[in-house]
């Protein structure tokens, strides 16, 4: 039997999904987030999707040895869930454009009664500007560490004001500064994107838009650090 101890970052995910939920899982993998939320009765209902067969194939025989119900779908994103059958969306380890692509498919997820839990792995800034711009509302952003990966995950309702924010203000939003941890997490990015605009300037060949933005990037992040002294 498998065992359904979680990863930190997925332990994280399950700790932001309300008790009772009705939950949905997109890229559901072995099923170990949802089995292991109805194992301890966190949650009422949950589905389980994912792209390919053999996954679903693994987190069948996982929920059936955990003797728990588990409804599994071979669907691209959200594409074989609607929104009647949960209202907890967890969308993780995916990159951040995919996320977007997931959610625009699923127009539903913009009528504010869903909780979406996002984790991207890739485009955060990016993403969060694609959720603001589309009337989804960043309530929650909470911070963790696998190793020494840093991981964001975007607690996330629709039904808002459609709103355009730069880059750098999404990067240093007001749910990041407010995060346990959060000067921890902006030493990071401010190093990481610190050596991107070094390696940007050294360049002849940097678009000057893009030099620009990475500039003023580093300057909202060092800002906020700089606030939370």
């Amino acid at each position: 039997m498998e065992s359904m101890i979680l990863t930190p970052r997925l332990a994280c995910i399950a700790a932001l999904v309300p008790q009772g939920a009705r939950l949905a899982d997109v890229g559901t993998d072995h099923g170990k987030l949802p089995i292991t939320l109805l194992i301890e009765g966190r949650i009422a209902h949950a589905i389980g999707s994912d792209l390919r067969e053999g996954p679903l194939d693994h987190a069948a025989r996982n929920a059936e040895e955990h003797g728990v119900i588990l409804p599994l779908r071979l669907a691209a994103g959200l594409d074989g869930i609607s929104p009647e059958e949960c209202d907890t969306v967890t969308i993780a380890g995916m990159g951040g454009q995919t996320i977007a692509e997931i959610l625009q498919n699923a127009p539903w997820t913009a009528d504010g009664d869903h909780l979406l839990l996002l984790q991207p792995m890739t485009m955060i800034y990016e993403l969060s500007q694609w959720l603001w711009a589309h009337g989804y509302a960043i309530k929650r952003e909470t911070l963790c560490r696998e190793d020494r990966r840093h991981y964001v995950i975007l607690s996330v309702r629709g039904g808002a004001k459609e709103c355009l924010y730069p880059r750098e203000k999404c990067a240093a939003s007001p749910a990041l500064i407010a995060a346990p941890d959060a000067g921890a997490y902006l030493r990071h990015l401010i190093e990481r994107e610190t050596r991107a605009l070094n390696g940007m300037e050294r360049s002849e060949n940097t678009d000057i838009a893009k030099l620009r933005s990475q500039q003023a990037l580093v300057r909202e992040l060092t800002a906020a650090l700089e606030g939370l002294k």
